[in-house]
């Protein structure tokens, strides 16, 4: 019995329990008569429908009453007769019906944010909402993300699909004997300003540095799980009693970006979200008879959902070259796909499919500890509201076959492509050019700073500049003045020890007379026309003026750009979700 039925049967749907009142032309939330007979809590209600009910079922002696007996004393609305009513027996004037209230379109993610639609605009009863939490199971960080996201931040979300088997129907599908791994990855990356966003692959087979874990277990004690290195990161969770928490802090560790939250999703997620909203469109360019996923569909459009719909995000030996790589690049096709469903009208504006979602989402999720509720998920799921999905990017972290390997089986970052990735997502930098460009034409600082990378640069040996420590790592001042001196030839340089407070950003102050030099320093460093601070020079241990390069938190190494690239390296393999795309 569920928390809301109260002798309701089990088998109940609950979407089977929002009906069309034909007064008010609005659905309402009815339930079972035997729920409806019991005591007066068990007959809530669901809002703004409780006064319109109010005024046709409340006895004539006690017009203002409502609904479920004695002691409720909010009156219903009063009804004001008209003037020239006709008789009993004739028929008046038709009500007037309301429009369907349109939902609000609230971006969602497999394996994510499925749940989030509903909860803006569906769940009308609190009894109800009580039963979308009791479905919720959550897991500790940890403390390996941020706490949380904000709402005046940008949004990191890890986003795991697991090969565990769980429930039936899938004895079909993955290792019988595995706990699960973090068979399909993604780092959702909200920008701040809600403008864009990036979905992140993270391929299952690439070779990385697995850190300590802390984890918590189920006594409240702390084990610390030993790191690995040289493993695939598909073993950062499940293996070893690693849990999600694991796989956060592998991803800080590759890519330098902390998440805020967790979602884990299993087989069935895929399963039965997608036969809550009535099946997925997917295009294919060729044939395919996959006997390892169970796909077989023929060339051309389908709309899929179920089993069909998991052998589908499954498949790799049809497509592509027929590994991973693959397999990511039709998925990323099926969730584009499955979010252009979800945003159109069929789906927000239809009570039986939104309910049927939320039970599917709620159920098929494993969230963090930050948010196991129906009321967090509502908050996250009005932040990614705000995205238009030709703004979302879905790219894969660039990589290369491992040179180790004779027969390749695994990959390896491509270090010529994958920082610059990383970096974007760092320094909130839109994957989407329109959307960049649209940014940056409107914000004249912008243009400002980069006029002071225009000019005339001196020769690096002129450049005169004291090094400065303001948040970086110890040692990286000194380290950065060695790399300046011998690999790039500013050879006036110094260490001037440590900055008087902490910087977030690095910067770069210099006087009016050494602006030639700070644009050869801003070159060398990677420095970008924001980090240049137009002031005045100090004098170096010679008594000669001198710029200050004070290295703030942000500060990544000697030699290492602290510049985010305009545009995404070709190697990561971007789309925007809004394009229908054909699995080849």
């Amino acid at each position: 019995m569920d928390a809301q039925g109260r002798g309701r049967a089990d088998n109940i749907d609950p979407a089977d329990q929002w009906v069309l009142n034909p007064n008010t032309g609005e659905y309402e939330l009815r339930l079972a008569p035997s729920a409806a007979q019991s005591a007066a809590p068990a007959s809530v209600p669901s809002p703004r429908r409780a006064a319109s009910r109010a005024a046709t079922e409340a006895p004539a002696a006690d017009p203002g009453a409502l609904p479920g007996g004695p002691g409720r004393d909010v009156p219903g609305p009063r009804r004001r007769k008209a003037p020239d009513e006709p008789p009993p027996g004739r028929r008046g004037r038709k009500p007037v019906k309301k429009k369907a209230a349109k939902g609000k379109k609230i971006l969602m993610w497999t394996g994510g944010t499925m749940a989030f639609l509903l909860v803006g605009t569906a769940a009308a009863a609190y009894l109800y909402i009580e039963h979308l939490n009791d479905n919720i199971s959550s897991s500790s960080t940890d403390g390996a993300g941020t706490g949380g996201f904000s709402k005046n931040k940008a949004i990191n979300l890890l986003l795991i699909g697991t090969d565990k088997r769980t429930g039936s129907g899938n004895e079909g599908y993955g290792d019988a004997e595995s706990v699960g791994h973090a068979d399909t990855t993604i780092l959702l990356h909200v920008s701040k300003d809600r403008t864009n966003a990036t979905a992140l692959s993270i391929p299952r087979d690439l070779i990385v540095d697995i850190p300590d874990c802390p984890t918590e277990q189920k006594d409240g004690t702390t084990k610390v799980i030993p790191g690995e290195e040289g493993k695939r990161f598909n073993t950062s969770l499940g293996q070893q009693d690693r849990t999600p928490s694991c796989t956060m802090r592998t991803v800080t560790e590759l890519t330098g970006i902390t998440p805020d939250n967790f979602m884990v999703a299993d087989f069935n997620a895929v399963k039965t979200l997608t036969s809550a909203v009535g099946g997925v469109e997917v295009c294919l360019a060729k044939d395919i008879d996959d006997k390892d996923s169970h796909l077989k569909l023929s060339k051309g459009t389908h709309l899929i959902e179920g089993e069909q719909a998991l052998a589908f995000v499954r498949t790799r030996h049809s497509v592509g070259f027929g590994g991973d790589l693959s397999r990511i690049q039709i998925q990323q096709q099926f969730l584009s796909a499955l979010m252009r469903k979800l945003k159109s009208n069929d789906t927000l504006t239809d009570p039986a499919k939104m309910i049927k979602l939320a039970e599917a989402g709620t159920k098929a999720l494993t969230v963090d500890s930050q948010l196991d509720s129906i009321g967090k998920l509502k908050d996250l799921g009005l932040e990614l509201g705000k995205l238009n999905v030709k703004n979302l990017t879905f790219a894969t972290i660039p990589v290369v076959d491992n040179p180790a390997e004779k027969v390749k089986a695994t990959v390896v970052l491509d270090q010529s492509a994958a920082p610059a990735v990383f970096q974007m997502i760092r320094d909130d930098v839109s994957f989407t050019e329109v959307a960049q460009q649209a940014k940056e034409s409107k914000s004249a600082a912008a243009a400002e700073a980069a006029a002071r990378l225009k000019g005339t640069q001196s020769a690096a040996s002129e450049v005169r500049v004291q090094v400065m420590n303001g948040g970086a790592v110890a040692g990286s001042a000194q380290e950065t003045l060695s790399w300046l001196q011998n690999d790039e030839g500013v050879t006036k340089s110094e260490n001037a020890g440590n900055a008087p407070a902490e910087l977030a950003n690095t910067t770069l102050e210099y006087g009016p007379e050494q602006a030639d030099q700070a644009r050869k320093l801003a070159a060398i460093m990677g420095l970008s026309g924001a980090a240049l601070k137009p002031g005045k020079s100090v004098t170096n241990s010679q008594g000669l003026p001198t710029m200050t390069l004070t290295l703030g938190k942000d500060f990544k190494g000697a030699g290492v750009s602290l510049t985010a690239p305009a545009k995404a390296p070709s190697a990561a393999n971007q789309s925007t979700a809004d394009k229908v795309q054909c699995a080849k």
